[in-house]
Formats: structure tokens, C-alpha cells, sequence
């Protein structure tokens, strides 16, 4: 499937001419759908991209896509690259500061709007004339002269693009989502995104004509890499989740053949599933008495039935957490990849170990530096950083990505990822502590739903976390006893330096709303460390004195 030179319309061209009346992608609302051919997908967006090509050119205006996710966002990212200029993918989720940032930096001339819950929070931050271009179905509110997306479609209906893509063209421009500081820009070229994809499809086996499910924002470059261009590359096609109240539904009636997961997906259906079945002790119980007909209820349930491969990756997934899964015959693959460099690492269903990342894909080179920074080299990496001269030459050096994690790797050639560089810190004994191995530890307690070891400059470490839905069904004291438990023997099983001297109970989840977490649902340290720390050092202190364990509820 691999075509040297190859650009995203190059793909989209084979599908018209073998198959133009096969669907491409499917939106889905109650019990309606909307679905759009190969053709009817080209004929939409082109004449789109022939009015973006006669509004700005050919030459790389940048414009933004703020939607949540649905056929039209895929439409809207297609006619911006095809006329020859850049998307620039906003997250629905993100305060307006962030997102002024990104629109300023970028240079944004028009906004793509979809559904955007954070909307009437960037419109009075919009830069000076900044046009809205609004999707079918949606209201930019009587205060925005906006243009809407299906005139556009009326006035140019039969019209092409004249911009003829390249394979090494930059067309898209996503913003990592930045756990710390400001978002970086990450450029990306039709090679950056479809050499990963092609070099995985042996290495994974996915099938042609997959079903693909799209429901991580479309803005986080994983989804685009996994879902979008995966169905370009062989011919899949794609149905879009309705809304988070749906995201079940919707997944088991898919049943795809490919999906991808970050960890707090994977830690949230599992708590999704235990909700449903009222216990941890009901699902033993079901499993005891009739194992395949449990596994098989869930499965079905969440349309895990005839799958190629399931994916975590983007963060540490807990190790007790993919054996759980292995209970209910539901196989779950760690891979690795950044925005600057995808489809890097891997394991599968046939070569797999838990703890791992897997092996490196074929093409792709890796290597550790001297302070065992994981390192790799491979073809189709991005560009660099927009307008970050210096910070690309930090991160590309000789051909070899910095991936800024450290790893190391077993004899079997196995890679294991042991935490962000920057993540590491130094107790006051002055020696390295590794977050990731302590919080997989603890994560066993099936009684803790989020962890952060924090710990710079501590006497102690102390693990700060947030209860599971299964916690709140037992008495303070139980919980209390089982954390205390779990302390002691993760302690027993580390180094005295990393030790635990206390444990912090966060009063409410970590997420997004209240900046805890990024819109790819990454864990922002720093903002743990905010909140928690002074009180943190304090308790590690105390623990230092009475050789005690100390718990607090925060």
C-alpha cells in the first residue's frame, strides 16, 4: 500500500476511482444518519476548497478548525489542505487564554466553527478580523457575521481546487496541548502523517476496509493519525460519536476494527462497566459461573467483538489495569508515538508484554543516550516546532528525535518507558525518583481512580490521588485502611529514598474543567504540585519525624 511520494488527495483519488460509491464517513444523530460517499465527500469539500483557494490562495494561510468531532470536521480539514493552506486544529475544551495564544501565533484568518462548548468564551478574544465560517446545523450567535459552510457549498457546487499537493508540503499545524507552559506548534507534511500510518499496517495487520470510531477530539494528532488517515490509507470507513452520553452506543454498534484509547478512556469504561454490574464482586462472581458468556456480554457492550488491535498509548497505562481487561478476553496493546514522531513503537496481540511499549515498528531506529533518554530515527518525522527555530534544534538533532522520555530496554529487546525527563525529581536525599513505576504500583488498589507522586525537594514522597466511584461505596475508615495498606506495600517493594511518607485525598476528580488535566487528558503535574504541594511537603515532614504514614483528606 505504500507509495513513495504520496500525498493525503493522492490516497483519496484511488478510493474515487475504485469504489467512489462506498461511505467514507457517517455522522449520527438519535436515530438518524448522514453518511457521504468517497464522491460525495469530494464534492463537498472541493467546492469548499475552490472558495478557500479564491479567498486566500494557495500558499499557506493558516486557518482553524473548532468543532467538536463530526463528518464536517474531516470535510473542513480535507477542502484546507486541497486548496493548498494549513488547519490549524483548536480543542473545545481549552480556556480562551490558551486558544488566544494559539490564534495570534498561528496567524489564524478564519475559524472552521462547529459545536464548540467553550465558543462564547473565544469570541470577545477573537484577533481583529478573524472571519467565522460556521457548520450546517450550528449558530455562531447574532453578535458574529458569519459565513456558513452549506452557501458556500451552493456557490461553488461543480468547482475544484486548482493547488496541486506535495508530499513534503506543510497543510496542518496541531498545538501539543502542554502539560507545562505554552503549546508548541508541531508541523506536519503529508509525509509526516502518512509514512507512520503505512509503515504500521504490516506491523499491526490491520485489514482493508476497516471500521474506524472517531471520539477523541480530532484536534489531538492521534486521533487525526489513527482514525482520519488510516481510513485514507486502506479504505476504511468512519462513524463519529454523537456526544459522551452516546460514546457506548455508539461503540458497540461500530464495533471497530481499530481503536485507540489514552489511558483515562481505558480507566473510565472500566469504571463504566463496574457501574453497570454494581461491583468488582458481581463481575467475579459472573465470570466465575460462566466465563465466555460474561466475556462475551462485554464485549458485545462495548463492540469489542472483531477488533485487529485495540491501542493505548499518549501516557502510562497501569499494568493492573491491562490484566483486568485480559479477565474479560479484551486485549490491549501500549504503543508510543508523539506528534513529532508517530508510529514509532509498538507491542501486538502476538508480541506483547505488559509493562512495555512493545518493539520498535519496521524503519524505525531507536537508541538511548547516556542519561537514557529514549531516541529515534525513522522516516516521515515532523518538520519541527512553527517559528521555534531553537526548540526544534533542541528536539531533532542529526535525524534522531529527543523524545524527552526516559526508557531502557530488556534483553528481549522489549522497551519500557520509566518517565518524562522532566518528570523526575530528587528527594532531599538528593537522589532520582521515578513517578510512573510507584503510580503503576499503586494503582493495584482497585480503590484509586488518579495518582501523582509528588516529591522535589521532599523529605518523603507522598502520593496525592482521586477515589474510584468504587471507593464511595464503602466507609471512610475502609477506604482509609485499604490505602494505607497499598502504601505499605508498594514501600516495601521500592527503594527507601522513593518510600511513601503520605498519602493526600484529592475532594474532587482531575480533569479538564477545572485545569487539572489537559484536553487530551494528560495529567498537568505542575498544577498537582500547585495545588497540593505546600501541604504535601509539610505532611512529608511529618512523616520523616514519626516514621509514620500520614493520610489527610484535601
Amino acid at each position: 500500500m505504500a507509495w513513495a511520494n504520496d500525498t493525503v488527495m493522492d490516497y483519496l483519488q484511488r478510493w474515487l476511482e475504485a469504489c467512489p460509491d462506498r461511505v467514507w464517513l457517517r455522522d449520527r444523530k438519535g436515530d438518524d444518519f448522514s453518511e457521504w460517499t468517497w464522491q460525495s465527500a469530494f464534492d463537498e469539500f472541493q467546492a469548499v476548497a475552490a472558495w478557500l483557494e479564491a479567498q486566500y490562495g494557495d500558499s499557506g494561510t493558516s486557518i482553524g478548525i473548532l468543532s467538536k468531532n463530526r463528518a464536517h470536521w474531516t470535510l473542513a480539514d480535507m477542502a484546507i489542505l486541497a486548496s493548498g493552506n494549513v488547519s490549524i486544529p483548536l480543542f473545545t475544551t481549552q480556556n480562551a487564554e490558551t486558544t488566544e495564544y494559539v490564534l495570534n501565533f498561528a496567524e489564524v484568518k478564519l475559524i472552521v466553527l462547529g459545536e464548540a462548548s467553550n465558543w462564547d468564551k473565544i469570541k470577545p478574544i477573537l484577533p481583529a478580523g478573524t472571519r467565522v465560517l460556521v457548520l450546517p446545523g450550528v449558530d455562531a450567535g447574532e453578535d458574529v457575521d458569519a459565513l456558513h459552510w452549506n452557501d458556500v457549498v451552493q456557490e461553488y457546487k461543480g468547482q475544484r481546487a486548482k493547488h496541486q499537493c506535495r508530499h513534503d508540503e506543510l497543510f496542518t499545524i496541531p498545538f501539543t496541548s502542554g502539560t507545562t507552559g505554552l503549546p508548541k506548534g508541531v508541523m506536519q507534511t503529508h509525509d509526516s502523517m502518512l509514512i507512520p500510518a503505512v509503515r504500521a499496517l504490516d506491523f499491526f495487520q490491520i485489514r482493508e476496509n476497516p471500521r474506524l470510531f472517531s471520539y477523541l477530539p480530532l484536534s489531538h494528532i492521534a486521533e487525526r493519525a489513527i482514525v482520519w488517515i488510516n481510513s485514507l490509507v486502506c479504505c476504511g470507513t468512519i462513524t463519529y460519536n454523537e456526544d459522551q452520553n452516546t460514546l457506548v452506543r455508539d461503540m458497540s454498534e461500530t464495533a471497530p476494527t481499530l481503536f485507540f484509547g489514552v489511558p483515562r478512556v481505558w480507566e473510565m469504561l472500566h469504571q463504566g462497566i463496574l457501574a453497570k454490574l454494581g461491583s468488582q464482586e458481581t463481575l467475579d462472581a459472573m465470570l466465575a459461573d460462566d466465563k465466555a458468556g460474561t466475556q462475551a456480554l462485554i464485549q458485545a457492550a462495548t463492540g469489542f467483538t472483531d477488533y485487529d488491535i485495540l491501542l493505548s498509548a499518549a501516557a502510562p497505562i497501569p499494568a493492573s489495569l491491562l490484566r483486568w481487561y485480559e479477565t474479560l478476553g479484551i486485549t490491549i496493546c501500549e504503543g508510543f508515538g508523539q506528534t513529532e514522531a508517530m508510529g514509532l513503537i509498538g507491542n501486538t496481540p502476538d508480541k506483547r508484554r505488559i509493562g512495555s511499549i512493545g518493539h520498535p515498528v519496521p524503519g524505525v531506529q531507536v537508541k538511548l543516550s547516556e542519561e537514557n533518554e529514549l531516541m529515534c530515527k525513522a522516516d516521515g518525522l515532523s518538520t519541527g516546532y512553527y517559528k521555534q527555530p531553537e526548540k526544534t534544534a533542541e528536539t531533532f538533532v542529526d535525524g534522531w528525535v529527543h523524545t524527552g522520555d526516559k526508557a531502557r530496554i530488556d534483553e528481549d529487546g522489549f522497551i519500557y518507558i520509566t518517565g518524562r525527563v522532566k518528570d523526575y525529581f530528587k528527594t532531599v536525599q538528593g537522589k532520582f525518583v521515578a513517578p510512573p513505576p510507584i503510580e503503576d504500583a499503586f494503582a493495584e488498589c482497585h480503590y484509586v481512580e488518579q495518582l501523582c507522586l509528588l516529591g522535589r525537594g521532599y523529605s518523603k514522597t507522598v502520593m496525592t490521588c482521586v477515589l474510584s466511584p468504587a471507593a464511595t461505596e464503602q466507609s471512610k475508615a475502609a477506604v482509609e485502611k485499604a490505602l494505607l495498606e497499598q502504601t505499605e506495600k508498594v514501600n516495601n517493594a521500592i527503594e527507601k529514598h522513593a518510600r511513601i511518607g503520605a498519602v493526600i485525598i484529592s475532594d474532587e476528580p482531575w480533569s479538564i474543567d477545572n485545569g487539572m488535566m489537559t484536553p487530551t487528558l494528560k495529567l498537568k503535574r505542575d498544577q498537582v504540585e500547585a495545588k497540593f504541594g505546600e501541604r504535601a511537603q509539610e505532611l512529608a515532614s511529618q512523616s520523616a519525624q514519626t516514621k509514620a504514614i500520614m493520610l489527610e483528606w484535601h
